[in-house]
């Protein structure tokens, strides 16, 4: 029962959350046309890409770090803020940008507190939070967007996050500034970071990659297609938010483990027979997205796979192997994109895109495998 409800918690915010941030996107999409579209996500990629390379203390570090009770979070989130400063800076002077410049520092201040109230256990809070956020998200993007235009929306996005603060002084507050108590913790720290850098780099530089080869109609058409897959991919994150907080702190759920599994089947197969529908009679403009969306709702399972190795993997604080798996991932991402996208455009991305979360989940059970058979040797 308290299994249910703690997963409940989390499942309210963000399917509510993921909701709301969906129907603003696709709400931009039936205002704006493709390359605008783009060009926002363009943006939004540069400000993740800044982001992700800032982010020291990753959100599953912090999760990890506080569910077993380390000393290392007000220390790992001073180092955070303190690159994100610099990053910021860097941005504005080459892009003249202070809406990107802002949007970094919310989502460094909300990853660190997410991670905070996972690693807690309080998903009463986490989904509070997330919900509150959402909300801000969609109606401050929609109302900055109607005042100043399409630069007004991720200025609206920045300040949704601002709420967070209140978290984030709780975890300076917990623990005293040590770099010291980094050390017995570093390689942990460095793998995590790096798992979580090669994440940006495959979510964000492939947005950055897109525009000098395709163009904005092209990244547009795409950043719609990965709105649906975030929709998709919905049930499949819940349950790693909750399994890596209780996996670190030695619960297992291996039956949770096979229904998630049962489950994002079922979910790719309606990617691969509704959405289109939905391309069709609601985003017209958007028309060269459903062979692409098609191909990417391929991805639920892998994905899906990925994520409770993951899991798995970081609870028990290995993760050189999620590390290595993901930047295998971000390389044939990277590769498919330039190659596939050249000969069969936005579909040959949307294949790059398949093939990096497949061979990123081959990976992973294949590491966990040869790990497991080492310990039992």
């Amino acid at each position: 029962m308290a299994e249910i409800k703690s997963i409940a918690s989390i499942g309210i915010a963000d399917v509510a959350g993921v909701g709301l941030l969906a129907v603003f996107w696709f709400y931009m999409a039936t205002m704006l046309d493709t390359e605008q579209y783009g060009e926002i996500h363009y943006f939004l990629g540069i400000a993740g890409l800044a982001y992700s390379i800032s982010l020291i203390g990753t959100q599953k570090t912090l999760i990890v770090s506080v569910a077993k009770k380390f000393k290392t979070v007000s220390t790992l989130s001073f180092i955070t803020l303190i690159v994100a400063s610099v990053s910021a800076v860097l941005v504005i002077l080459i892009f003249y940008r202070f809406d990107v410049m802002l949007i970094i520092f919310g989502f460094i201040i909300s990853e660190l507190s997410i991670g905070y109230l996972l690693g807690k256990k309080i998903y009463k809070d986490y989904s509070k939070y997330v919900l509150t956020q959402k909300i801000l998200m969609a109606s401050l993007g929609t109302g900055f967007y109607f005042l100043i235009g399409v630069e007004g929306i991720i200025y609206g996005f920045a300040l949704s996050y601002l709420h967070y603060i209140i978290i984030f002084y709780k975890i300076f507050s917990g623990t005293k500034i040590s770099f010291s108590t980094l050390k017995s913790h570093s390689n942990f720290i460095r793998d995590n970071y790096l798992y979580s850098l090669s994440i940006g780099f495959r979510g964000h530089l492939g947005n950055i990659i897109i525009v000098p080869l395709f163009g904005f109609a092209v990244l547009g058409n795409y950043a719609l297609a990965l709105q649906f897959m975030a929709i998709l991919m919905m049930f499949s994150n819940i349950i790693f938010k909750y399994l890596l907080g209780q996996e670190a702190s030695n619960i297992q759920h291996e039956k949770l483990k096979k229904v998630t599994i049962l489950v994002s089947i079922g979910i790719s197969i309606l990617g691969i027979t509704l959405l289109p529908l939905a391309i069709t009679s609601v985003f017209p403009k958007y028309i060269d997205s459903i062979d692409a969306i098609r191909v990417m709702s391929l991805a639920i399972l892998p994905s899906t796979i990925t994520i409770l190795y993951t899991s798995k993997l970081l609870s028990l604080e290995k993760s050189k192997g999620v590390l290595i798996g993901k930047v295998i991932s971000v390389i044939t991402m990277i590769v498919g994109i330039v190659t596939l996208g050249k000969f069969l455009d936005l579909t040959g991305i949307a294949i790059a895109f398949v093939s990096a979360s497949a061979i990123e989940a081959v990976y992973l059970m294949y590491y966990s495998k040869i790990k497991s058979e080492e310990k039992y040797d």
